[in-house]
């Protein structure tokens, strides 16, 4: 089975308590890989070190792959093709970029993101 990679709304809705979010992580946890810019996006949300220390211990529980610079180009490219026409960040096109490099799936509530990948689907819906 392929790996998963999670976007951060996923894992946001994850560590907030939403069920359907419980659910998702409980289907797909074994499968989960995590990008070091969803790693990061987590961070920045922490208010404070007991936040940090917790997302420590979650983020342990998974292979985070980290930026290289194939990924980075590839996240370029995909910015300078999608980004004007459909507002695409750069850290949703090195997502992208991660998944395609992992030959991942890549599950995220916001599939208007990546029109990179056809017919993605959110990864629930309420």
């Amino acid at each position: 089975m392929r790996p998963v990679l999670v976007d951060t709304d996923v894992l946001a809705g994850y560590l907030g308590g939403n069920p359907r979010a419980a659910d998702f992580m409980e289907t797909f946890e074994s499968r989960t890989i995590l990008s070091t810019v969803v790693v990061a996006e987590l961070y920045s949300a922490a208010r404070d070190e007991d936040e940090r220390a917790a997302l420590d211990d979650f983020i342990s529980l998974f292979a985070v792959v980290p930026v290289s610079q194939a990924i980075a180009r590839a996240g370029a490219a995909y910015r300078s093709e999608y980004g004007m026409l459909h507002g695409i960040s750069l850290a949703d096109a090195i997502l992208a970029a991660t998944a395609e490099a992992e030959g991942a799936e890549l599950k995220t509530l916001n599939p208007g993101l990546y029109p990179m990948f056809e017919g993605l689907e959110p990864a629930w819906t309420d």
